[in-house]
């Protein structure tokens, strides 16, 4: 029996890939016998990872910019079996806390983002039979308190992953993983930013959240990932997997 979920051969882009759960993702999809392309703002981090990762790549694109994002796949991208849309920010606050800038702001990176990179995408997927896989949120499935903004960018990631599923049934698959709290530099600037002075405190909260007990880790949700692009998940479209310590459970 050969070695399941296995990527070789296969090429994949990872946005936001140069930290966090995209930084995972991409050793993963390494580590799988998968090329990456590691697309991120940050060029520092993605070029060591990239260096790090054999058959790797690093991309710098704003991925709110159509115009650049276009300009990356007719060029750098010319084959693509796997998309991995996971970049991604943050908001705290409710809809009376929320600026209309940040609001669009979030709907520009989360949502726009992730169609510009998809459409672009597209065309090499359907040449493929290739595979989506978008990193959405557990905000997407449930209320988070102070969540107002992200919770409806990430609802709309669970809509886009379902409505490409509907449109594209047995050309390409598409699948949506909804992680809990995840302990990332992500996690790690919103303790920064909003509890400076109390994040031992918010960090116990945090744990508590998830049933389990604990953050997940960025590795637990790229092995997710590497099954959803693998043959072994052939049968699994259109589906949004949580991964959340039994937080959507509870």
């Amino acid at each position: 029996m050969s070695q399941p979920f296995r990527l070789d051969g296969r090429t994949a882009l990872v946005t936001g890939g140069a930290s966090g759960i995209g930084e995972a993702t991409c050793r993963a999809f390494a580590a799988a016998g998968a090329g990456v392309y590691i697309a991120d703002m940050d060029a520092g981090r993605a070029e060591a990872l990239a260096a790090a990762l054999p058959g790797s790549k690093a991309l710098v694109c704003d991925i709110t910019d159509e115009a650049a994002v276009n300009a990356l796949f007719a060029g750098d991208v010319p084959k693509l079996d796997i998309l991995v849309n996971n970049a991604g920010i943050g908001l705290v606050g409710g809809v009376l806390e929320t600026a209309s800038e940040d609001f669009d702001r979030l709907f520009r990176v989360n949502v726009r983002g992730m169609f510009l990179v998809t459409k672009a995408a597209l065309p090499q997927l359907l040449e493929s039979h290739g595979c989506i896989v978008n990193i959405g949120s557990v905000a997407g499935l449930i209320g988070v308190k102070k969540r107002f903004a992200y919770c409806a960018t990430k609802g709309a990631v669970v809509s886009m992953t379902r409505q490409l599923a509907v449109d594209y049934p047995t050309e390409i698959r598409v699948n949506c993983i909804c992680p809990g709290t995840v302990d990332t530099p992500f996690v790690e600037a919103y303790l920064e930013k909003y509890h400076k002075h109390e994040k031992d405190k918010v960090r116990q909260e945090l744990n508590a959240r998830q049933p389990i007990g604990r953050l997940g880790r960025p590795d637990e949700i790229a092995h997710l990932a590497v099954y959803l692009a693998s043959g072994e998940a052939g049968f699994v479209h259109g589906s949004i997997v949580s991964i959340d310590g039994g937080w959507t459970a509870a």
